[in-house]
């Protein structure tokens, strides 16, 4: 198949923007990248209306979507629902998230993505572990009853070869380093987060191999000048990737751009939080029994506890565009690329490049998603979001 893109603009690798390219897609990786030569000899032309051209976006943080949370759904068709209701919205590779759940959940959850995998799931490639393994004086929404300390059993059920990605959330003060470097000599990636951790026990969990953070200024304790903690460890090593909730509720816009400044593009990635509420209209779900109220695009608990959010990821990219200025090409990174890097996949996801699978998606002029390919197969499009 070859698919002429014309009248907008595309981003490529590297971050280079075309005008207008014929791309050629052979069993869903695109195989080249040529100008437009107008003669027709193309099988699909794509009109970008004056929009953009984006990778597709990779969200590693995925808690549920389409009226699914994932806690409640681990199933092969729950993953299935979650996927379908984000790809619409610009997400073509997704991390299903499981908050803080018992050990035998956990299993359920590694096996169920294994599954879905392997019965070509669209979008899915791994697993997000976010907590029990947290402090529970920061475990936010989560529930305190389920916060347990790291053993040994879990750690080799993580460390078990599989086909897909495990990414887990840990409080580096509630885990020894030892068990750090044995999760990511064994290929798991391990993200700091749910935390009070001091500057130094953060330095010393990146030292030992963790190599991102969770939800960044959420869920931690703040910087400050005499003691940096998590923030200050997570701003200050370009080793670690940091995620942020690029809503207008997580993080203020002067943090953002502050976090931006700090890591540059290449150390910024962003993920959504996303809950159920996405791609659906309901004005509340249900969190581990508790009735979490969706308004004007934030999710709550009734005590004002924040609760994931109601964001997709082409929301994420037209957020950070209006509140920090950075270009639409270094937003698409951080959407992108960045993430892809962090869980192994940048050969093969995150750019629009000869030897990437043709997962791309199409925005128009204002970033609102107008159609999502993934393997090279056009989804259908969005239905009306909501602002």
């Amino acid at each position: 198949m070859i698919l002429s893109v014309t009248n907008g603009r595309i981003v490529a690798s590297a971050g280079a923007v075309l005008s207008g390219a014929e791309i050629a897609v052979e069993d869903g990786f695109v195989t080249a990248i040529l100008p437009t030569d107008g003669v027709g000899s193309c099988d699909a032309t794509l009109d970008l209306e004056g929009g953009w051209l984006l990778p597709g976006l990779v969200d590693t943080q995925v808690n549920g979507g389409g009226g699914v949370l994932f806690n409640d759904a681990i199933s092969v068709e729950g993953v299935r629902a979650i996927g379908a209701a984000h790809a619409p919205l610009g997400t073509t590779a997704f991390l299903p998230t499981l908050i803080s759940a018992s050990p035998d959940r956990i299993l359920a959850a590694i096996e169920v993505v294994e599954q879905a995998i392997e019965a070509g799931v669209p979008g899915v490639v791994g697993l997000h572990v976010e907590g029990p393994f947290i402090n529970f004086e920061r475990k936010g929404i989560h529930d305190g009853k389920s916060i347990r300390k790291i053993d040994a059993e879990i750690v080799a059920l993580l460390a078990r070869p599989r086909r897909g990605r495990v990414l887990l959330t840990i409080a580096p003060e509630c885990c020894d380093v030892e068990t750090i470097e044995r999760l990511t000599t064994a290929g798991v990636i391990v993200s700091l987060g749910h935390s009070n951790a001091t500057y130094e026990e953060a330095r010393e969990a990146i030292d030992a191999g963790a190599t991102a953070v969770t939800h960044l200024f959420n869920a931690m304790s703040p910087l400050e000048h005499r003691a940096p903690g998590l923030v200050g460890a997570a701003l200050d090593d370009s080793r670690c990737i940091c995620g942020l909730i690029v809503d207008g509720v997580h993080i203020h816009e002067a943090a953002l751009r502050i976090a931006i400044a700090a890591k540059g593009s290449d150390g910024i990635m962003l993920v959504t939080d996303a809950m159920p509420s996405v791609g659906t209209n309901a004005d509340s779900f249900m969190l581990q029994g508790k009735r979490i109220e969706v308004r004007e695009g934030v999710c709550r608990y009734s005590d004002g506890t924040l609760a994931g959010s109601d964001l997709d990821m082409a929301a994420s990219v037209r957020n950070l565009v209006a509140m920090t200025g950075v270009s639409v090409p270094e937003a698409a990174k951080m959407a992108s690329s960045v993430p892809a890097r962090l869980l192994g996949l940048e050969s093969t996801h995150g750019a629009i490049s000869v030897g990437m699978r043709a997962d791309w998606v199409h925005l128009d002029s204002d970033l609102h998603p107008r159609g999502t390919w993934i393997g090279g197969e056009r989804l259908s499009a969005p239905a009306a979001a909501r602002e």
